[in-house]
C-alpha cells in the first residue's frame, strides 16, 4: 500500500524524508489504530515531495478509512486532503465546514484571507442608495450597482458603517465584450503583471489598496500598461471593518 517493499533492508538513515514519512504512516497502520493523528507531517519536505506525499497520504486514507486528524498551517492541505476543515486563530475557532464551505461562505475575514491562493482582496468601502437601486462604493469616482439578490442581502446595513468589500482574484479579470448580470466594468492601470503560463495573476492599486486579480494570458496585461477590468459583484463578500465578520 505504502510502496516500501523495495526498501526493508536498508537503515532509517538511508531512507529519504518521503521513504521516512511513508515508514511513519506503516508503524501507524498496523497498530489499526481509532485514529490517526498527523502533526504537519509534511512540513520538513521540499515543495515536489510534499505534493507527492500529500497525494500518497490522500490514497492512503481511501484505502483505510481511519478517522484522521491532520494538523497543518498549510491552507492547500487543508483543502485538498481534509472532508472538513476546523480553522484556528490564537486558538480560537474560526470556522468549521468542508473545503467548499470554507472557500465559498467564509464567516471571518481571517478565514476569507487565509484560504485561498492568491488570498482574498479586501477593499474598504460603503454603501449609498442612487437612483432608487443600492450600490457599492469604492472611491469618488467608482461605485457598481449590487445585483438583486445582493442588494435584498445588504439592504438593513448601515449606509455609514464602515465596511470591506472582499474578492477574490478569480473573480477580478479583464472585461467581455458581453458582461453577465452582476459583472461591473471600471479602468486601472496595473503595476505589475506575473505570466503563469495558464493564467496571468495582474496587481494594480485602488485607493492606495493593491488589488490582485486573474487574466487570460491574451488579455494583453502589460507592466504599467491600462486595462479595462471586470469585478463580478455575484461572488463578492461584505465585512465589517471593525468585526471582521462576513455580513
Amino acid at each position: 500500500m505504502l510502496d516500501i517493499a523495495e526498501l526493508l533492508d536498508r537503515k532509517p538513515k538511508q531512507l529519504s524524508g518521503g521513504q521516512r514519512q511513508r515508514v511513519a504512516m506503516g508503524r501507524a497502520i498496523v497498530r489499526n489504530p481509532k485514529v490517526f493523528l498527523f502533526d504537519e507531517p509534511l512540513s520538513n519536505l521540499d515543495a515536489k515531495l510534499r505534493v507527492q506525499m500529500r497525494i500518497e497520504i490522500k490514497k492512503v486514507h481511501q484505502k483505510v478509512r481511519t478517522t484522521t486528524v491532520y494538523v497543518t498551517h498549510d491552507q492547500v492541505e487543508a483543502m485538498t486532503l481534509a472532508d472538513r476543515v476546523l480553522v484556528m486563530n490564537h486558538g480560537r475557532i474560526e470556522q468549521i465546514g468542508t473545503p467548499n464551505e470554507l472557500y465559498h461562505k467564509p464567516a471571518t475575514r481571517f478565514v476569507a484571507g487565509f484560504i485561498g491562493s492568491p488570498a482574498m482582496n479586501f477593499l474598504p468601502c460603503g454603501l449609498e442608495d442612487i437612483a432608487g437601486r443600492l450600490h457599492i462604493r469604492l472611491t469618488d469616482r467608482i461605485a457598481f450597482p449590487l445585483p438583486p439578490g445582493r442588494a435584498a442581502r445588504y439592504q438593513n446595513v448601515g449606509r455609514s458603517e464602515k465596511l470591506l468589500l472582499g474578492l477574490r482574484p478569480e473573480h477580478i479579470t479583464e472585461a467581455k465584450a458581453h458582461p453577465e448580470p452582476g459583472i461591473e466594468a471600471f479602468d486601472a492601470v496595473l503595476d505589475v503583471t506575473e505570466p503563469m503560463g495558464m493564467e496571468t495573476l495582474i496587481y494594480f492599486t485602488l485607493e492606495g489598496t493593491q488589488i490582485c486579480g486573474r487574466v487570460n494570458p491574451n488579455a494583453g496585461a502589460l507592466d504599467g500598461g491600462a486595462l479595462r477590468m471586470a469585478v463580478d459583484l455575484n461572488n463578492m463578500h461584505l465585512l465589517s471593518e471593525v468585526t471582521g465578520a462576513v455580513i
